[in-house]
């Protein structure tokens, strides 16, 4: 019996697309249930009369600021979250006796420093943002380094089947003054300072779009 394997494949397809339909309509009604934060000042409020047995999720927006930005090496961008990557791409000689284009990272750092989203009335802390839904850094800096061809590099590349072509390296930030929504579990310590973070069970979004941008683009999948 001759298994219908492209059948097969539709129907995989068709169940991850249902389950992540089904995934995304659930984060949206979630989101449409998040308590919305009208400024930092509000919050602070909330905080003083909110329950302290419930964790209180909440969206805020406002500027990504930080008392001690990073400044990219490459770009001289500021920054809270900066990422570096070193990627090193080559052709190498495939089995078939053709050459293939292929890279290998060569380097990986991310760097944070505390910072806080403000909006005029106050500051809220962010904390553990870079495993937040949603929150994409901007490319600061991409430069290409070609390899130097001397005959003894040459030689030993091709010993080894391959043809280095140069490093390609990347800055990834998050800005300082980027406007930014966090949703997340906000507390207050016994200083006054809020922070918002993952919260042990529900959403937790960083991102440039608003909280109804998110629920739009949400349903939009879910559909």
């Amino acid at each position: 019996m001759m298994i219908p394997w492209g059948g097969v494949g539709c129907c995989l397809s068709a169940a991850a697309l249902y389950l992540l339909g089904r995934s995304s309509g659930s984060d949206a009604e979630v989101l449409r249930s998040v308590a919305r934060a009208g400024s930092m000042k509000d919050l602070a409020a909330i905080l003083d009369t909110a329950s302290k047995v419930l964790p209180l999720v909440v969206a805020i927006s406002g500027r990504v600021g930080s008392d001690t930005p990073l400044i990219c090496q490459q770009s001289g961008m500021r920054g809270v979250i900066v990422e570096e990557t070193a990627e090193q791409h080559f052709l190498k000689h495939n089995d078939a006796g053709s050459w293939i284009q292929d890279s290998a990272v060569m380097l990986s750092v991310s760097k944070e420093v505390p910072w806080y989203l403000d909006d005029g009335t106050g500051r809220v802390y962010v904390v553990g943002a870079r495993s937040a839904a949603g929150l994409i850094l901007t490319v600061a800096s991409e430069v290409f380094e070609e390899s130097g061809r001397t005959l003894v590099r040459g030689t030993l590349d091709y010993l080894q089947g391959l043809k280095m072509l140069g490093v390609k390296r990347t800055e990834r930030v998050l800005p300082t003054g980027t406007s930014l929504t966090v949703v997340g579990e906000a507390i207050k310590d016994d200083v006054g300072t809020i922070r918002i973070q993952r919260p042990h069970k529900g959403p937790f979004y960083a991102s440039s779009k608003s909280i109804d941008q998110l629920i739009v683009n949400l349903g939009k999948w879910a559909k």
